[in-house]
């Protein structure tokens, strides 16, 4: 009788198990198939299961208790170079450091002071003594904080009309000052106020609707949407020169993140995409950009002819344009830690050992901070270089030992299938080693998505994307995005295209000698 014809039976029950040596190492064959695929199936579920547990309950950061890392701390060391002690400097008498400051802070002085003067009555001045006035020997000054609520006012714009008594005729009248909206009900401070408030500090419409009602003032909120759109439309060439300079950028950071989107075609939101890019530390803007989906013809096309470093995630999307050759990848380091932190429960010893490995990188850069590019390079070269070359070796071996299709090899592929757009940051000192800057220039977004939930169309993603670039660059000048864009809305309209750099956040800020206070 062949092998194949004998019948495999239940092998939950011992007495039935079959007595032919190969058919029963073909059922071990398969129970270890089935074990395998279980186990797989059983470590992606807890994978998941956690990263959903994490994302209702738990901590945003990506954070790793130090004792963990201790446990490796053999693993890190091994075939490491030994350290030569360097000589100990003579001793030296450092200054003492300046103390933190702590509790309760004086107001700053650039704030008006309101005196108030609570004095003794005549009666109390007297001496107790003798009846005599007291004479007066100093004061104690305290200070407090009061608040005044905002106030809206109307501004009644008069013009003279002037005419000739003899020809009845010829009547002059001025002209009208140009206006932020053309015949628009508010001025420049109104709306750059609801525009700070919505993609500032992330007050949906509806709130100031209820707002300025509270102040006896019936403004709709589609009335403040239409404001919205129209301030987009007047900033749009500024925009786009901020556009122009981010893409002169030698390195530019980008990331995305998903935005629903109310369609009139559908009974429930769609999914949107704003893009974020970064320039460099000589085009200091940060702007977004607005797509109605994530497919690569919206980088694509805002990239359009930029030349340079580009640092981002591993999204597909951005293959075509690395494919010129023209723009650098360069990957993000914080993403690739970011895929082993999520394997501490799966394979918490690997895990461990990548983390740690990983933070050695960044105290090089912890230690390269502040040095000029071509020094940072250097010390990179020196220090990282090997460091990487453990990484790699490590992730090359472990990827042989793991399950191919575990949460850990997936980090393990990921680092792998990226390396050189991993290691690129070390060839340059004006590159970072992850793409931080644009992931917290991002936040923007993020947080007002959680308030204003949705864009009401495409188009009111686009003029999102036009305001929260505004006041995203003004944040990172750490400039008053009020005091910014009522002056910038109450010019525009007079401003030449030639001259519009001037009204750029960081040359207004130069212009206006606003000297911003160390946060």
């Amino acid at each position: 009788m062949s092998h194949s014809a004998t019948p495999i039976t239940n092998p939950a029950v011992p007495a039935e198990l079959p007595n032919d040596i190969a058919v029963l190492k073909e059922l071990i064959r398969q129970l270890q198939e089935a074990f395998d695929r279980s186990q797989r199936q059983i470590g992606k579920l807890e994978h998941r299961l956690q990263e959903l547990l994490k994302a209702r309950y738990g901590p945003r950061a990506d954070k790793v208790d130090p004792a963990q890392l201790l446990l490796f701390a053999q693993e890190l060391l091994k075939e490491a170079p030994p350290v030569t002690p360097e000589p100990e400097p003579e001793a030296e008498v450092s200054p003492r450091p300046r103390p933190t400051p702590h509790g309760r802070r004086r107001p700053p002085a650039h704030l008006r002071r309101e005196r108030r003067v609570h004095d003794l009555s005549e009666e109390e001045i007297k001496c107790p003594c003798c009846g005599e006035p007291r004479a007066k020997i100093g004061e104690e000054v305290s200070e407090q904080y009061e608040y005044i609520p905002a106030s809206v006012f109307v501004i009644e714009h008069v013009r003279p009309k002037y005419a000739c008594k003899h020809c009845q005729a010829h009547v002059a009248i001025a002209e009208k000052p140009l206006q932020p909206i053309e015949r628009g009900l508010a001025g420049p401070g109104l709306l750059a106020q609801v525009m700070v408030s919505k993609y500032g500090d992330h007050l949906p419409l509806h709130r100031q609707e209820d707002i300025l009602a509270r102040h006896g003032i019936d403004i709709s909120r589609s009335t403040m949407c239409g404001w919205m759109a129209a301030c987009a439309d007047l900033l749009g060439p500024l925009y786009e020169r901020m556009v122009g300079q981010v893409l002169a950028s030698k390195v530019v950071h980008t990331d995305d993140t998903p935005v629903p989107v109310q369609d009139d075609q559908r009974d429930k939101t769609r999914t949107g995409r704003v893009w974020v890019y970064v320039g460099d530390e000589a085009h200091p803007y940060t702007v977004f950009d607005y797509t109605p989906n994530r497919k690569r013809d919206g980088p694509a096309a805002f990239l359009g002819d930029f030349r340079g470093y580009l640092q981002a995630d591993a999204f597909a999307g951005y293959d075509g344009i690395y494919a010129t050759k023209l723009v650098i990848e360069v990957a993000c380091w914080a993403h690739a830690r970011r895929k082993f932190v999520e394997c501490q429960q799966s394979d918490p010893q690997r895990a461990y050992v990548m983390v740690a490995m990983v933070r050695l990188l960044y105290d090089v850069e912890a230690e390269a901070k502040g040095l000029a590019a071509q020094a940072r390079t250097k010390l990179r070269q020196e220090k990282s270089l090997p460091l990487l070359e453990r990484i790699k070796a490590w992730l090359e071996q472990e990827k042989g030992k793991v399950l191919p299709r575990s949460p850990i090899a997936e980090a393990i592929n990921y680092c792998l299938s990226n390396w050189p757009a991993l290691i690129e940051y070390v060839r340059d000192g004006d590159l970072d080693i992850d793409n931080n800057a644009a992931e917290n220039a991002i936040r923007i977004l993020t947080l007002g998505r959680k308030n204003w939930l949705f864009y009401g169309s495409d188009r009111g993603g686009r003029t999102g994307a036009i305001l929260s670039s505004f006041i995203a660059s003004c944040k990172r000048h750490r400039l008053d995005p009020l005091a910014y864009l009522r002056d910038v809305l109450t010019r525009i309209s007079g401003t030449p295209i030639s001259q519009l750099d001037q009204l750029l956040p960081d040359r207004w800020q130069a212009a206006h000698f606003i000297i911003t206070p160390v946060s």
